[in-house]
């Protein structure tokens, strides 16, 4: 066979995650979600990165028991302000509980957790798991879930 088939079936070539990965990463750095300020937040929290500077104000508005909205402001490395764009754009929806849930199980991720890195709530979030082969930058990745435990773990 020719043009590029074996045995009937077209060749198919690698993907090479750690590149999308990366290119996502990049994506939500330069286009964050939900960066900006939401007034009638319900919810704040001050978070930075002494080591390094990164900073998040993560504000939510909570109704009902849920978060209904998540938006944030901050300034860092393209770690620390693409995992706030992810893990803000997961929250819509959850109860604190389910937040602080969700961060539990980025931390795992980062950690090393195969069961996390297959993890389908995580979403865009599981881009960040080569992370974890950067002692020094999971610091940074992490900054958002303590913005989040910050905000509403008061509550639990």
């Amino acid at each position: 066979m020719s043009g590029g088939e074996e045995g009937g079936q077209a060749r198919t070539h690698p993907v090479n995650l750690g590149s999308l990965y990366q290119q996502l990463i990049l994506e939500h750095y330069r286009s964050p979600r939900n960066r900006g300020e939401l007034e009638e937040a319900t919810h704040q929290a001050h978070v930075h990165n002494p080591t390094c500077g990164d900073e998040i104000r993560l504000m939510l508005r909570m109704e009902e028991g849920r978060i209904a909205e998540a938006r944030f402001m901050g300034q860092g490395c393209s770690i620390s302000q693409a995992s706030v764009s992810m893990f803000t754009g997961l929250l819509k929806g959850k109860t604190p509980a389910e937040a602080l849930a969700l961060g539990d199980r980025f931390t795992e991720l980062l950690k090393g957790d195969a069961g996390a890195a297959r993890d389908r709530s995580l979403g865009d979030l599981r881009a960040l798991e080569g992370v974890q082969k950067f002692p020094v930058r999971i610091r940074c990745a992490l900054l958002a879930v303590d913005a989040v435990r910050e905000s509403v773990g008061r509550e639990e």
